[in-house]
């Protein structure tokens, strides 16, 4: 496969324990799209917009396991995925009775001496419990003493 400069240059493997289940999640409700798949090998590249990310189910195909697997996976880190609106992926979640991790927020963040940056954002783990943040971009202002 070849690479062109607008593909990313980091794209995230995440086993998982059900690649069908983790679709339901990724592509049902958080509006994933599904770029290629091999089924055979329980594996499956998606997108949205300029995230990406393979899911690879474990013990179907080739898995690089580094040491023992126990839920909730992805222990120590959060993916965050900037989209251009969050509430669509929140009813979604919520029409599903899908529970979110941290609920809605509004949060600035300091980007550098002078300017903050303004996020709505909450968090929802996948079905093997690796966590997802969820931001939409509100504005950057000044910071204030």
């Amino acid at each position: 496969m070849s690479h062109s400069p607008t593909d990313p240059a980091l794209v995230p493997e995440l086993l998982v324990s059900d690649v069908l289940k983790s679709l339901e999640f990724w592509r049902g409700l958080c509006g994933f799209r599904i770029n290629y798949q091999r089924a055979e090998e329980g594996f499956a590249y998606i997108s949205l917009g300029s995230a990406h990310i393979m899911l690879e189910q474990h013990g179907v195909g080739r898995n690089w396991v580094t040491g023992p697997l126990e839920p909730p996976l992805g222990r120590g880190l959060n993916f965050q995925i900037s989209v251009p609106r969050i509430e669509p992926i929140i009813t979604a979640l919520r029409e599903a009775d899908y529970p979110l991790f941290m609920e809605p927020e509004s949060k600035w963040y300091r980007i550098d001496s002078h300017t903050e940056a303004g996020v709505q954002q909450f968090l929802v783990a996948d079905p093997d419990g690796y966590l997802i943040r969820f931001q939409e971009s509100i504005s950057h202002r000044p910071i204030t003493h």
